[in-house]
């Protein structure tokens, strides 16, 4: 019994470390689409206060 008690939490905690690293390699492949799209807004904000000046 108590065999089977250790092996429920090898696998309760083998799948929230597996839920944990999923989630963090999802955080960073959106991480790199929410950068490029922050530097474009820049950008473009940059672009316009160029333009307000002249």
């Amino acid at each position: 019994m108590l065999r089977i008690i250790r092996n429920k939490r090898a696998q309760n905690f083998l799948e929230y470390t597996m839920l944990v690293v999923v989630i963090a390699a999802a955080i960073m492949a959106m991480h790199q689409y929410m950068q490029r799209s922050i530097n474009a807004r820049l950008k473009q904000v940059q672009q316009e206060l160029d333009e307000s000046r002249r």
